[in-house]
Order: C-alpha cells, then sequence, then structure tokens
C-alpha cells in the first residue's frame, strides 16, 4: 500500500464573462496529487433497501460498480469510511464499527459562513419516480454487495467520529459517494454541507451517486436531467466533483 498517489481531476463551475460580457457559467478544472493515504472517501447511504422502488433499483445498479472502485482505492491506502444512517445497531459488534469510536475526541472549529441557494430540483414529494409517498426507515444495514474490510475500513453515520478520523489520520482530501445527493449527500452530518464548513476538503464523486427526484416536479426533466442539475449545483456553490475513474487510474 504504502507510496501509492492519486490523481483527481476536480471539476467545478463559476461564473466568467464571455467574449461578448455576458456574464455565463464555465467549468473550471484542477488536477491534484495525494498519497493515497491523506484521502477518506465516505459512502453515503447505501442500504440495503429504500422505500422507493425506484431508488432501491437505483442503488441495486450503482453498487456493484461501487464495490470495484472501493477495492482498488483501499488497496492503494485510502480511507474508507461506510456511513449507512441509522443502521449502527446492526453493526454494533463490528471491529469497523469500533474503529470509529475509538478515534480520540477532536474539537472541530467553527463553522465557516457559507451560502447556501436553493436546489435546482423541487423534492417537496420526497422525489420517489415509482408513485410511493411516504417515506419511511425500510433499511437495516447497507447494501450487500458493498464490501466491508473488518481490519482498515470504519462504520459510522456521525459527523463528529468523521471528524476525529480526519484529524488524527492527518487526512487532506475527502470523497463522498452514495445518495441521495441533494438529501443527505448534502445535508448529513457527514455530509458536504456540514464538512465544507468545517474546513474540510470535499469532492463528490458525480457518477457514483443519485438523487431523490420526480420528474413529475419542477423543473419538469427527466431524473437523470435532474442528478445532473444537482451534480452541477454543489460544484457550483459547494465542492468540485471528480469521476470515479479517477480512483481506478
Amino acid at each position: 500500500m504504502g507510496g501509492h498517489s492519486l490523481q483527481l481531476h476536480l471539476r467545478s463551475q463559476a461564473l466568467r464573462q464571455d467574449e461578448n460580457g455576458h456574464t455565463v457559467w464555465r467549468v473550471v478544472r484542477k488536477s491534484k496529487t495525494l498519497a493515497a493515504d491523506k484521502v477518506a472517501i465516505i459512502i453515503c447511504d447505501m442500504w440495503n433497501r429504500h422505500w422507493s422502488r425506484g431508488a432501491t433499483e437505483r442503488v441495486d445498479a450503482m453498487a456493484p460498480r461501487m464495490n470495484e472502485v472501493l477495492k482498488i482505492a483501499r488497496a492503494k491506502g485510502a480511507h474508507i469510511i461506510h456511513a449507512p444512517s441509522d443502521t449502527m445497531r446492526f453493526y454494533e459488534n463490528s471491529p469497523a464499527r469500533r474503529r470509529m469510536q475509538e478515534y480520540p475526541f477532536v474539537e472541530p472549529p467553527l463553522p465557516i459562513e457559507h451560502g447556501d441557494p436553493p436546489l435546482p430540483v423541487d423534492a417537496k414529494d420526497h422525489g420517489s419516480d415509482t408513485g410511493e409517498t411516504s417515506p419511511h426507515g425500510a433499511w437495516h444495514r447497507q447494501h450487500p454487495a458493498i464490501e466491508i474490510d473488518e481490519e482498515r475500513d470504519g462504520i459510522t453515520d456521525s459527523g463528529e467520529e468523521v471528524y476525529n478520523l480526519l484529524a488524527a489520520e492527518g487526512i487532506e482530501q475527502v470523497l463522498i459517494m452514495g445518495v441521495h445527493t441533494n438529501m443527505c449527500v448534502l445535508g448529513r452530518s457527514f455530509g458536504i454541507k456540514p464538512l465544507v464548513r468545517r474546513g474540510v476538503n470535499m469532492a463528490l464523486v458525480r457518477d457514483l451517486t443519485d438523487t431523490m427526484y420526480n420528474p413529475a416536479m419542477p423543473p419538469y426533466v427527466s431524473h437523470d436531467e435532474g442528478t445532473r442539475l444537482v451534480v452541477g449545483y454543489i460544484e457550483k456553490f459547494w465542492c468540485p466533483s471528480i469521476d470515479s475513474g479517477d480512483l481506478l487510474r
């Protein structure tokens, strides 16, 4: 594992003036090379089952690819944090769960002021595209297709425990993948918004995420386009994104 590095191709978006003086959004690309053991990857809420059939189907399709990416990143030395919220009872006897609990507490810095523009998709109906309208806890563990290395990985749904690991291991870059981009990936205590406000370098793995969005709601686009809009929103206002291929090279 020693000596491996990861080259990340970070994509963000910024307002620029075009050649005619019009304000436009431009993609900004930046490359960054890091020692693999200074990178942590958070897997957000990739549950075994969701109350929305559509969400469950998309997670089922994504999980095997995610597992292959994680195996390679782990072998290079990256820290893997499994964060299936609300399922810690299932993992109470897991060495990976205890590992996260044993990191010494570190007081995080005061949150940085950060604007929070509205999201580009309307999910007031809870975002299911297969007709379900009543959210409930249909899950009890992480998706079984995503392997957990009990000797090296961590399991938590606590932002405090994640921050303790970041401090103890000297993490320089956090990558987050999983679901759902417009809800948990942004808002969990270990998600993009809280960690960015703590000064953590974050990046979204844009091809290993999904959005809770129903095309019957504004802006009335396809589900995939809704996900692209939310990824673009994150690139504009919160943090860059990468493609999972960066972890495979």
